[in-house]
């Protein structure tokens, strides 16, 4: 079952943020919007590769009201501990949140229970708490942060014209489509 469509399920974890440890709930994702990148394991390969590009764009993200929240099976004292030791992980300036317990992994669907450890997963969720994308990859493919702006961009869009859809490769200021009986075999 797809869990676009349904609420985040309640959890509560670790964080590290900022050079302090702070709680976060599933009430953290609600009153903006948020997207919630899960990985395999901190002090590995692609993961700092994808955590810094994630970074790269995180104003673009906090100027379109989102927030970002990355999310591992480690430790939040971990992340504390790849933060002071990684010159890529000391840029991140977004939540890292700790999942030991493995509650949000499974929460998501994206725990893969023999190894621990969570797939590529990155969930964007609206300000109601409501998930309204998905994307999961295998562990050796690296996912490429750019390709959220318009993601959100048109799940914004959506959400404040809900008698409008975005077609494909749609960017801000495009044409979009009122669905109606009179388009209907005329795309």
């Amino acid at each position: 079952m797809s869990l676009v469509g349904t609420q985040v399920k309640p959890f509560k974890a670790q964080a590290y943020h900022n050079g302090k440890f702070i709680e976060v709930t599933e009430e953290s994702f609600k009153g903006h919007w948020s997207v919630v990148c899960f990985y395999p394991a901190d002090f590995t390969f692609v993961c700092p590769t994808e955590l810094e590009d994630l970074q790269n764009i995180y104003p673009t993200l906090k100027s379109m009201g989102v927030e970002v929240y990355s999310v591992s099976t480690d430790t939040h004292f971990t992340h504390k501990a790849w933060h002071d030791t990684s010159e890529t992980i000391k840029k991140i300036e977004y939540i890292m949140i700790g999942d030991p317990s493995h509650v949000i992994c499974r929460n998501f669907d994206v725990l893969i229970e023999e190894a621990g450890q969570a797939d590529r997963g990155t969930f964007i969720i609206d300000p109601d708490g409501v998930i309204q994308s998905i994307e999961i990859n295998a562990g050796n493919i690296g996912r490429d942060a750019d390709v959220l702006i318009n993601k959100i961009k048109a799940a914004q869009y959506v959400r404040n014209h809900p008698d409008e859809v975005c077609p494909a490769k749609w960017k801000e200021g495009s044409a979009t489509l009122k669905p109606s009986l009179d388009l209907v075999g005329k795309i």
